[in-house]
């Protein structure tokens, strides 16, 4: 090998400086083989200083493919925490929509049951009023006055016409041993050959549970006209001479409220009487006890 002088390593260093001046070159020293002296000799190949631009842009290149990885390492972790909050948030909607549908379903279920136990309730309080009718029994009738005179009628029609008045009695009872009793009734109408010369009103009232009370009622009749009717009761006197068959006939009425209005029975009953009417027992009671019929 031939040692180089200084002015050739000088050059050797300016154009290598020249051409790559962001280079840094070293050079290896072996020693020499000659045995007179011992020279420095330099290799031609030189080695590239690890702080050079290939290992720099090798480093910047894996700083910008972490950083990359890192990017995209958080991106896929943040995609992955949507969706579990979406997740959650999903299954959060579903617990309370199956919640709101439970507390619905309960409350459904509430009402239908307590509806049917009401029904239920009403029902079996309905069916023991229903044996509880009331008892109703007519006593007797008085005639307190009777007239027979001859007269004409709103058209001017001359007719035999009826003036009477009468009071009839009966006692009414409520055999209801948990409710009260609402009493009307209509018309008490009687009549004498299909012909009404008498009606009165009765009061209505209510009667607590097991409880009676006797009722009277004015039956009155003022120049009634009577037709052809009349020819039998006239007379000279104003009054009857034979017995005259009367009948009475009305309903009473009768509404028990055994829970409120929601259970209200109702019981009626239709009286008929035939009544034997003596000219000679005016303003004396006439019993009634066995002539009347009562119907449901």
């Amino acid at each position: 090998m031939h040692a180089k002088t200084d002015s050739e390593v000088t050059s050797l260093d300016a154009s290598s400086t020249t051409r790559s001046p962001r280079r840094a070159v070293y050079y290896v020293q072996s020693p020499s083989h000659d045995g007179e002296k011992t020279t420095t000799s330099l290799h031609s190949t030189p080695v590239l200083s690890p702080m050079g631009s290939p290992p720099h842009s090798h480093s910047s290149s894996s700083r910008f493919s972490g950083s990359r990885k890192m990017n995209n390492n958080h991106r896929n972790h943040k995609s992955w925490k949507d969706i579990d909050v979406i997740e959650e948030e999903g299954l959060l909607q579903n617990d309370e929509h199956n919640h709101s549908l439970s507390r619905r379903y309960y409350f459904l279920a509430f009402v239908l049951g307590f509806f049917l136990l009401f029904s239920l309730f009403s029902l079996i309080l309905w069916g023991a009023s229903r044996p509880m009718k009331p008892k109703i029994v007519i006593k007797s009738i008085k005639f307190d006055h009777l007239r027979v005179q001859a007269g004409s009628d709103a058209t001017g029609v001359a007719t035999d016409m009826i003036t009477m008045n009468s009071t009839v009695k009966f006692t009414y009872r409520n055999t209801g041993t948990f409710f009260g009793v609402h009493v009307t009734s209509t018309p008490l109408d009687l009549s004498y050959s299909e012909i009404v010369i008498a009606t009165g009103d009765m009061k209505k009232f209510y009667q607590s549970r097991k409880s009676k009370r006797l009722v009277s009622v004015a039956v009155m009749g003022n120049k009634i006209p009577l037709y052809g009717s009349g020819a039998s009761l006239s007379s000279s006197t104003g009054m009857p001479t034979v017995a005259v068959e009367l009948k009475l006939n009305f309903v009473i009425r009768s509404r028990a409220y055994v829970l409120g209005r929601l259970v209200k029975p109702r019981y009626y009953r239709r009286i008929q009487c035939s009544i034997t009417l003596d000219p000679n027992k005016i303003s004396v009671p006439l019993s009634l006890k066995k002539s009347c019929t009562y119907d449901d």
